[in-house]
């Protein structure tokens, strides 16, 4: 079945034509080829353009819907995966306040599983000029394809790539400041953030350093991270390099010592460096990116938390897709979108682990995923595919299953 799928995936050329992106953190595009224009029908689109010297508020907002069937368990579920609503509000013509609360899983209950309600994102944005801006406050840095850019019309596929969940946190967002900005003859965009650190104590085995984030909810700030990111854009064509490094030990200097921990600005540092390529036209588009994730006193952290921190985690993946209406004629096809793609991940969150780290197999993953999106309108998608997982095996478990799939269907808005 794996071969079919790849061989489907590898004749076919598949696109997303959704490649709108969301507007927070973003100046002007340089390219705006038809099949590269993006999507600005949001609110929160309004609140971008500079110069607009009278105040306003805008509500905006964005969710998504999932049904998800694990074919080796024989377990479905039905979730509402998140409703977000977005508040801002343009004080002068350039200064603008950005927020976003949102609600996973539905409800908070007590008890049992419960869902999350938290800001995903409030910041004050200094526009400086029609090329560059400051924001301060609690903002996504921008790192991959996704965490700027993870509104559900904006990716193809049910869930995020797996990539962009486990080896970069999918919605990272820290507290600190930002300098965003382009070039005015070359088609280059650059940013620079310095946040709030990660919190080596709260790391999970199995979540990359996902959990050790702070989120905006008392972070720690003896150590700092500092975030960057350049883009280049060349006809249909897109790149992106960006970096973090930043410490992970919350601790002050007395107790990190007690704990045999290093602390400060980079006490027990990260390191991640992500690339990656995105092309866009005529129906046709292609996404690419790799990552790896650094965490050299990984062994003082294990020693300390006995959380399993590996040295090493790595994570690449490769997207085709096709609009099937990208020829139809005008009357039918209006401004509908039919898209099918199909993805190829590979990942291992412990690449390279410490002497006092234990391997686990099914962390070295790989993910084939194949589906559709329909857009009747831009801003509104119903989508459905496939995913087949293939993993490692943990040591003495004779009974586990390396393969499996997965059924997802769901519906996704933006407003």
């Amino acid at each position: 079945m794996y071969k079919i799928i790849f061989a489907f995936a590898c004749s076919s050329l598949f696109i997303n034509l959704t490649s709108a992106q969301e507007s927070t953190n973003k100046t002007i595009q340089y390219t705006q080829t038809p099949a590269q224009q993006l999507i600005t029908t949001t609110g929160e689109d309004s609140l971008n353009s500079f110069g607009i010297n009278h105040a306003r508020t805008v509500i905006s907002g964005y969710g998504e819907l999932q049904y998800h069937r694990d074919n080796n368990a024989r377990v479905a579920t039905a979730d509402l995966k998140r409703a977000v609503l977005f508040v801002g509000h343009q004080f002068t013509g350039k200064i603008a306040f950005f927020s976003e609360l949102e609600v996973e899983d539905a409800k908070i209950a007590a008890g049992g599983f419960a869902g999350e309600v938290g800001m995903e994102q409030a910041y004050l944005k200094f526009s400086l000029n029609p090329r560059q801006y400051i924001v301060a406050g609690l903002f996504l840095p921008r790192i991959g394809i996704i965490n700027e850019n993870h509104l559900p019309i904006n990716f193809n596929g049910v869930e995020r790539p797996q990539v962009e969940q486990l080896i970069i946190p999918s919605t990272w967002r820290e507290i600190g400041v930002g300098f965003y900005g382009q070039t005015t003859t070359l088609p280059f965009t650059y940013s620079v953030a310095l946040v709030n650190g990660l919190n080596n104590a709260t790391f999970e085995h199995g979540t990359g350093f996902e959990s050790g984030r702070a989120e905006g909810q008392l972070a720690g700030a003896n150590n700092l991270a500092i975030t960057a990111a350049v883009q280049y854009f060349a006809g249909n064509w897109k790149f992106q390099v960006s970096g973090y490094a930043g410490g992970t030990t919350t601790l002050s200097p007395a107790k990190a010592d007690s704990m045999k921990l290093s602390s400060g600005f980079l006490g027990a540092p990260l390191y991640l460096g992500e690339a990656d390529i995105q092309y866009s036209n005529k129906g046709l588009s292609i996404k690419a990116l790799g990552c790896v994730v650094s965490i050299p006193e990984a062994a003082s952290i294990n020693r300390a938390y006995t959380n399993n921190t590996p040295e090493q985690m790595y994570g690449a993946y490769m997207e085709l897709g096709y609009n099937l209406l990208q020829n139809a004629p005008r009357a039918k096809a209006a401004n509908k979108q039919l898209n099918i793609f199909a993805r190829y991940e590979v990942l291992d969150l412990n690449t390279k682990i410490p002497g006092n780290g234990i391997y686990d197999g099914t962390e070295q993953q790989t993910h084939l995923v194949a589906g559709i999106g329909y857009f009747p309108i831009p801003n509104v998608v119903i989508k459905a595919d496939v995913r087949l997982l293939h993993t490692g095996t943990p040591d003495a478990v004779l009974s586990y299953k390396q393969n499996n799939s997965f059924i997802n269907i769901g519906i996704g808005y933006s407003f």
